[in-house]
C-alpha cells in the first residue's frame, strides 16, 4: 500500500462545536472554513513547516464568524468562495466542477452540495486523482446533515430536498473509503443533529445517515420535525460574514472598578461574570449574569443577551478573561466594554458587599416537595429534552427564552434545573438580578426520580 503524501490537522472549537482543518503537502497547504481567530490555522502550518496557498469557504456560515478573508490578507493565499454567495469583497468564485491544485500530486475538486445554504460546495481531496477526504462543510455530517432552515423560512422544506440529494450525491461519487470531513456537527446548533462518533467514511455513513438510507420523503419530513430553535445571534453571522470580517483585537479590555461596574450596570449593560457556577452562587455583584467561561459561552452569551449591547467580562484570572475574549470574537462580539479580574469583593463598591444565590440538588427540592412545601420548579431545558420527560408540575421556559418570558415565572421561591446545572445557573442568574428568590439544581436530571421526584414521560 502506498503511503499517503499528504497531512490534515484539525482544529477543533468545542465550545461552538465545529472542526476546521488544514490541508496539503509537504510544502503547501490549504485552509477549510477556518475560524476567527486565525492564529490557530497559523500555527498549525508553521509546525508543518507549509506556507498556505489557498483559504476555502463551503459556505457563508451562520454559527460564527469566519477567519477566511483574514487568513487570506495575511498569508497572500487565494479565498475561494462558493460563486453563488454574495458578498462584498474580492474573491475567487468557486463552482461544482472546480479542480484547485495544492501541491504535488494533490488537488481539491470542489461538489455543488446545495441544501445547508443554497451555495454550499464540499471540497474533496484528492491524491493523484484518487479521492481520500471530502470536506462536507455543512451538507454530509457524521450520522447527519446540517440543517436546511437557517437562510430563509420559504426555503427550507425547498433545502432539505437539496440536502438529501447532496449526501447522495457525494455518497455515489466517493468511494467508501473517503473519509468525511465536516465542519459542523459537534454541538453546533447549525447541525439537524449530534454528530454519531467522531470520525466517518462514506462507507460507514452509506449505513448509517438517514439522508443516505430513507426515501426524499420520509428523510424532509423526519428532518424539519426535529429542528430546534435558532440561536438569536445566528441573524448576524451571515451579513457579517457576507460584509467581510474585520481583524480581530484579542488585546485585554479596559480595567473596571467597583464604582463602574455598579454605573454599567444602572445603565442597563450587561455585566457577565464567568466563574464557575459553584463560586457564583457564593458570592457575586448583584445584577451579574452568569455564564461559564468553561461552559457554551460563545452560543448561550450572544443567543440571550441584547445584541449589540455593551458588555463588561468579569472572571477570576487574566488567563479566564482571554480565553473568553478569543471565544466570543469567533460569534461577533469583538471588544468587550471594560473587564475585570480577581474576586467578587474586589468588584463592589466600597462599602457594599457580594451577594449569593442558594444551590441544591434534586433530593432538596424532593424533600421541600415532602414537608408540604411547592416552589415553582422552572425547567429551561429545550423543547426536545423536555419531550423526553419533565418533573410533575414543573413550568417549562427554555434558558433561551428567559430573558423575555421572565415575567411568565409564577411567583414565589424558583428552583431552577437544566439537564445537567449549567443552563440551571445562567436561569437563576437572571431570576436573581431580577429580584427573584431563587434556587439553582445543580444535578443530573437523569437521577431526578431517584431523588424521589415524579418525572411525567411523554404518552406514547
Amino acid at each position: 500500500m502506498t503511503p499517503r503524501m499528504f497531512f490534515v490537522d484539525t482544529i477543533e472549537i468545542e465550545g461552538l462545536g465545529n472542526r476546521h482543518y488544514l490541508a496539503g503537502g509537504s510544502r503547501t497547504a490549504v485552509a477549510v472554513d477556518p475560524p476567527r481567530d486565525i492564529d490557530q490555522v497559523i500555527g498549525a502550518a508553521a509546525r508543518r513547516g507549509v506556507r498556505i496557498t489557498h483559504v476555502v469557504e463551503t459556505h457563508l456560515h451562520n454559527d460564527y464568524v469566519t477567519g477566511g478573508l483574514e487568513l487570506a490578507r495575511v498569508t497572500g493565499a487565494a479565498y475561494l468562495v462558493p460563486a453563488g454567495a454574495r458578498v462584498s469583497f474580492a474573491r475567487v468564485p468557486v463552482r461544482g466542477g472546480d479542480v484547485i491544485g495544492i501541491d504535488s500530486g494533490l488537488s481539491l475538486r470542489a461538489v455543488a452540495t446545495p441544501g445547508h445554504t443554497p451555495h454550499h460546495t464540499a471540497y474533496v481531496l484528492e491524491e493523484d486523482g484518487v479521492a481520500a477526504v471530502a470536506f462536507t462543510g455543512g451538507s454530509l455530517l457524521i450520522g447527519t446533515v446540517g440543517r436546511p432552515d437557517l437562510v430563509e423560512p420559504r426555503l427550507t422544506e425547498q433545502l432539505a430536498r437539496a440536502q438529501h440529494a447532496s449526501a447522495r450525491r457525494l455518497a455515489a461519487e466517493l468511494p467508501d473509503a473517503a473519509a468525511v470531513l465536516p465542519t459542523h456537527g459537534f454541538g453546533s446548533f447549525c447541525s439537524s443533529g449530534q454528530a454519531a462518533g467522531a470520525t466517518s467514511t462514506i462507507g460507514r455513513e452509506k449505513g448509517v445517515n438517514d439522508a443516505l438510507i430513507r426515501d426524499v420523503d420520509t428523510f424532509v419530513a423526519e428532518l424539519l420535525a426535529g429542528l430546534e430553535d435558532v440561536p438569536a445571534y445566528y441573524a448576524h453571522m451571515g451579513p457579517a460574514n457576507a460584509a467581510g470580517p474585520a481583524p480581530v483585537d484579542l488585546t485585554p479590555p479596559a480595567v473596571a472598578d467597583g464604582e463602574e461596574i455598579a454605573a454599567r450596570l444602572a445603565a442597563g449593560e450587561w455585566v457577565v461574570d464567568l466563574r464557575h457556577r459553584v463560586a457564583f452562587a457564593e458570592g457575586h455583584v448583584a445584577g451579574s449574569f452568569n455564564f461559564e467561561a468553561d461552559g457554551k459561552l460563545a452560543t448561550y452569551l450572544p443567543w440571550l443577551m441584547p445584541w449589540g449591547r455593551p458588555v463588561t467580562l468579569l472572571a477570576d484570572s487574566p488567563e479566564q478573561l482571554a480565553r473568553a475574549q478569543r471565544e466570543l470574537v469567533r460569534v461577533g462580539i469583538d471588544r468587550p466594554a471594560a473587564a475585570a479580574t480577581g474576586t467578587p469583593r474586589q468588584w463592589v463598591r466600597e462599602g457594599e458587599e457580594p451577594v449569593s444565590l442558594r444551590r441544591a440538588v434534586f433530593a432538596d427540592l424532593a424533600a421541600e416537595r415532602r414537608a408540604g412545601r411547592e416552589p415553582v420548579v422552572l425547567d429551561v431545558r429545550r423543547d426536545s429534552e423536555r419531550a423526553g420527560g419533565w418533573i410533575e408540575g414543573s413550568v417549562h421556559i427554555p434558558v433561551h427564552s428567559l430573558p423575555q418570558r421572565i415575567g411568565e415565572v409564577p411567583a414565589g421561591t424558583v428552583w431552577v434545573h437544566c439537564a445537567g446545572g449549567m443552563r440551571a445557573a445562567i436561569a437563576a442568574s437572571l431570576l436573581d438580578a431580577a429580584g427573584r428568590e431563587v434556587v439553582a439544581v445543580d444535578d443530573g436530571f437523569d437521577g431526578a426520580a431517584d431523588a424521589g421526584l415524579t418525572v411525567t414521560l411523554p404518552k406514547p
